[in-house]
């Protein structure tokens, strides 16, 4: 009989550490290279935590200027010479696989502060404030080499978003803070 506990205690202890080797926690690090290409950066941890095989849990830190384009989505401030920049936007995120993390098909969360500073070149003043942002987005994640560790990652998304402190007024002026935003883009990240 103590031979018998004995292989026993042994097959389990053997089989718990085959199990966690096999679930351990992986890391991830993205970048946004549209940030770069708009005079900003980003930079995303994203780390899987062991035993998860759909979830993908990460923070980032992000900065850029707005093109125009998406300025004058809003038609309250088109053509009306304002400009805008997220000084500062970090966040959380929170991202389900429908298969393995980091491949194919995905949708996700994020809940972000921006410090936003907007000019309007028409009386040269600038202004700054804070939002908060609750964005759910989907995508899809291609890896195009054979270890996986490389991959791109378009993704877009729908949110909402509400000025929390500062101003976004300058005189009789008013950027208009939309409620409804939206956000599609790509990113290129390594997994651990």
């Amino acid at each position: 009989m103590h031979k018998f506990i004995t292989v026993l205690a042994t097959l389990i202890i053997f089989q718990t550490s085959v199990f966690a080797q096999k679930q351990k926690t992986k890391v991830s690090l993205e970048i946004d290279p549209a940030t770069f290409v708009f005079s900003g950066y980003s930079a995303h941890l994203r780390i899987q935590p062991a035993g998860s095989k759909h979830l993908l849990l990460g923070v980032g830190v992000y900065a850029m200027q707005l093109p125009q384009l998406i300025v004058d989505l809003n038609p309250e401030n088109k053509d009306k010479c304002w400009t805008s920049k997220i000084q500062l936007g970090y966040g959380l995120f929170g991202e389900y696989f429908f298969g393995k993390v980091n491949q194919r098909w995905f949708v996700g969360g994020q809940a972000s502060l921006q410090n936003y500073q907007v000019e309007n070149e028409a009386n040269a003043s600038k202004m700054t404030f804070t939002n908060l942002l609750l964005m759910s987005y989907g995508g899809y994640v291609w890896t195009p080499f054979k270890t996986k560790q490389v991959y791109f990652k378009p993704w877009a998304g729908i949110g909402y978003t509400t000025k929390i402190s500062g101003e976004n007024q300058i005189a009789e002026q008013t950027y208009n803070i939309a409620p409804v935003t939206m956000f599609a883009t790509l990113h290129v990240g390594y997994t651990f």
